[in-house]
């Protein structure tokens, strides 16, 4: 929604804007990374088990402004808010220590939003539609 409000032309072969790019789940599969703000991916990329930050510079303001939260998004965000350009920067390193995803307890996370995605959603889907079907 902000990328045609970027200059990104200073940081070329730095950064890349792939917000035109069609599939965003092509672009989880090359990430190493998730640096988001409230945006409903960090569901979908948590299923990778790879770190992810949350850049909540206007935190406050979302809260009580725009959407607020479906959950206490806070204390159960599966990586740390971090709300300044510094703060983003030592956390991406600290992203880098084997036991990052343990520290914001992104295990708990999964268990509680993504147990579905295991590999055998369609299966069960599947699975359930013929046993209605032969009742």
């Amino acid at each position: 929604m902000v990328a045609e409000n970027l200059d990104l032309s200073s940081y070329k072969d730095f950064f890349y804007d792939v917000s035109a790019y069609e599939d965003v789940r092509d672009l989880y599969i090359v990430s190493d990374l998730l640096i988001t703000d409230y945006s409903s991916v960090f569901f979908d990329y948590a299923n990778l088990k790879r770190p992810m930050i949350f850049y909540t510079y206007d935190i406050e303001h979302y809260r009580e402004n725009v959407r607020g939260f479906y959950f206490d998004f806070e204390t159960m965000a599966p990586g740390p808010l971090v709300e300044t350009t510094e703060h983003l920067i030592e956390t991406i390193k600290m992203t880098e220590t084997t036991d990052f995803n343990e520290i914001y307890s992104t295990a708990a996370f999964r268990a509680r939003f993504c147990a579905l995605e295991d590999g055998e959603a369609a299966k069960r889907v599947s699975d359930r539609i013929i046993c209605h079907l032969e009742s």
